[in-house]
C-alpha cells in the first residue's frame, strides 16, 4: 500500500479480518493481530494509522455496529454465479438496519429451498436482490439459506434486458421483452422497500 492509501484508510470503519498493513511498515497495536506478516483488524472499529510512530491500531466503536450473525435475516445482491452457488453482497441486516460496509455471503443450491432445486440459476441470478438467513460463519464467510417462504428473491431482473420481472404464478415474466424465467421468490416479492 502507498502512503496515500494509508491516509485514506485512517479513521475508516474496519471489520475483523480486514487487512491494515504489513509488519515491515507498521507496528501492530491494540485491536489488531498479525498473521504471516500481515496486520489485520481484530475488532470492529476505526483504523488509526500513526504515521509518526509507524503504529496501526483499531479503536472500538462506541455505538453497536451492525454485522450479520448466525440466525440473522439479511438482504443482499447476488453477484458471481457458479453451477452450484452464488456470491451475495450483504448490505442490510434485520429490519432496515443498513450497514456501513458490505459483507460477503454464499448461497449454495442445497440451501435454496426445502424442495430439490436442480440448478442455482433456477433460484436466483446475478443482480437479483435476495432476503436470506445466515446459517453459518464457517471460513470467515457467511453461509446463507433461502429455504423458507419469507426468504428468497425479493426483486428479480430480466437476464436479457435487465427490466424488473413481474411474478405470475410460478414463473417470472418480463413485461418489456416477454422473457420468462424461474426464481425462488419470497412470499412478499416486490413489496419490500429498500
Amino acid at each position: 500500500m502507498t502512503l496515500k492509501s494509508f491516509e485514506q484508510r485512517n479513521g475508516n470503519l474496519v471489520l475483523p479480518g480486514e487487512r491494515l498493513g504489513v509488519i515491515e511498515e507498521f507496528i501492530p497495536d491494540s485491536g489488531t493481530y498479525v498473521k504471516d506478516g500481515v496486520i489485520y483488524a481484530k475488532i470492529i472499529g476505526r483504523a488509526l494509522m500513526d504515521m509518526l510512530n509507524r503504529r496501526v491500531s483499531v479503536y472500538p466503536l462506541n455505538e453497536g455496529a451492525v454485522v450479520p450473525r448466525i440466525g440473522s435475516i439479511v438482504v443482499g445482491q447476488v453477484g458471481n454465479a457458479q453451477s452450484d452457488n452464488v456470491l451475495v453482497r450483504i448490505f442490510q441486516v434485520g429490519a432496515k438496519k443498513k450497514m456501513t460496509g458490505f459483507f460477503g455471503g454464499i448461497l449454495h443450491v442445497s440451501d435454496v429451498s426445502e424442495r430439490y432445486v436442480d440448478s442455482i440459476s433456477d433460484a436466483c441470478k446475478p443482480g437479483d436482490i435476495i432476503r436470506a438467513k445466515v446459517i453459518s460463519g464457517k471460513n470467515q464467510i457467511y453461509h446463507l439459506s433461502t429455504a423458507d417462504k419469507n426468504l428468497g428473491v425479493i426483486y428479480a431482473f430480466c437476464s436479457l434486458c435487465s427490466n424488473l420481472l413481474e411474478q405470475r404464478r410460478h414463473e417470472m415474466y418480463c413485461s418489456k421483452c416477454g422473457n420468462i424465467e424461474k426464481r425462488k421468490t419470497a412470499y412478499d416479492y416486490g413489496k419490500e422497500v429498500l
